[in-house]
């Protein structure tokens, strides 16, 4: 349908109540809605009752990288007020003397700072503005003691970032430090979390592995772009964000596996979706990769690899919902978004989930042989 490349065609309303602002109380105690393709069904459960839709030798991929600190708060030479926000885990180097890490960066001031000039963030640490470029982005050098590693000074110094929607005026609190990150998170260079992912404990993972489904790991780092809004009205003509990715050959095999013995591969967020379906060849064969991350995933493309979905409820006109609607019909979202809306459901970031179950368990099949 044409209506699926049009950027308004992808429009809801949500009262500002359904923005959730924290938490549920228990990771896996949020709502899940799940979707039964293509009958359209739906049930509403508590996210802790996934274990009720994944089968013996499914395999749940979730992306483990990890949200750093990446909003620093600092003064110019002048005295005034700046916030460096790192767009990237910084680049390590060092002196005899002194540590140094380069990394590009948003700069929000009320004046710019020049090139050359120098931000103090606390007593051990410091940037040089190295570049700047348009739209408020630079390349910055950050300067601390060579004896304090750079994951402590940015854990002492830096804030962790925050989607603008979810309101604190003083900052992340010690909830948000534990709460926007996940429980499998190992590999810092994320800006903003891999939200489908928060709602898993290591209970759940555990009960999961005891039913027979296999868990393997992919790496995106989730960059500042994610929160750029679609300004093109033709949405095929958007440009996609790149972010950096690893797929070990480890979880490489493990996903070829699964697919051979009949198993269905359950993504965890659209940052899996976009990770594994840039890895797989034509025939879907998945293969190790490491590298920048563009696909962009809109309707009418064919998946190659991802069975199922398990996600968070996104922002209006944005390029997740178009890779959502890829899967389960953009018509078929947007009636499911009223749903949730109408049943209270809370979303974004520390919002409820949903399942899309496009394909149902096997059974009585033999593998594939490859």
């Amino acid at each position: 349908m044409q209506q699926d490349f049009i950027l308004e065609s992808y429009d809801y309303h949500l009262p500002q109540e359904n923005i959730a602002q924290h938490p549920a109380d228990r990771r896996d105690n949020s709502r899940l809605l799940v979707l039964h393709q293509p009958s359209g069904r739906i049930d509403h459960r508590t996210f802790s009752e996934l274990t009720d839709f994944l089968s013996k030798n499914d395999m749940l991929v979730v992306n483990d990288t990890q949200v750093f600190p990446a909003r620093l708060l600092g003064s110019k030479q002048t005295g005034g007020k700046i916030e460096v926000f790192l767009l990237e885990y910084p680049q390590i180097s060092g002196t005899p003397s002194r540590g140094k890490a380069v990394a590009s960066a948003l700069l929000k001031a009320s004046k710019k700072p020049q090139p050359g000039s120098l931000v103090t963030i606390g007593d051990n640490l410091s940037c040089r503005i190295l570049e700047l470029y348009e739209e408020g982005k630079a390349r910055i050098e950050l300067h601390y003691p060579k004896n304090i590693d750079l994951s402590d000074i940015l854990a002492q110094y830096g804030q962790v970032p925050l989607p603008p929607y979810i309101e604190r005026k003083d900052g992340t609190t010690t909830e948000d430090i534990k709460r926007y990150q996940t429980v499998y998170a190992a590999q810092p260079g994320a800006v903003a979390a891999p939200t489908a992912g928060l709602h898993f404990t290591d209970d759940l993972l555990r009960t999961l592995s005891a039913k027979g489904v296999s868990t393997g790991s992919v790496t995106l780092h989730v960059g500042y772009g994610t929160f750029a809004p679609v300004r093109c009205e033709r949405i095929r003509e958007h440009n996609i964000h790149e972010e950096y990715m690893i797929i070990p050959p480890e979880t490489a095999e493990a996903i070829n596996a699964a697919k051979k013995r009949c198993g269905r591969i359950w993504a965890v967020g659209t940052t899996t979706v976009r990770a594994v379906e840039f890895a797989a060849d034509d025939h879907g064969l998945v293969l190790p990769f490491e590298g920048w991350c563009d696909l962009f995933i809109v309707p009418g493309y064919r998946f190659k690899v991802i069975d199922n979905l398990i996600t968070n409820f996104h922002l209006p006109r944005s390029s997740l919902m178009f890779l959502v609607s890829a899967l389960c019909g953009r018509e078929t979202l947007l009636s499911c978004y009223r749903e949730a809306i109408d049943k209270g459901y809370r979303f974004y970031s520390y919002g409820d989930a949903m399942a899309i179950i496009n394909k149902q368990p096997t059974t009585g099949l033999k593998p594939m042989i490859g």
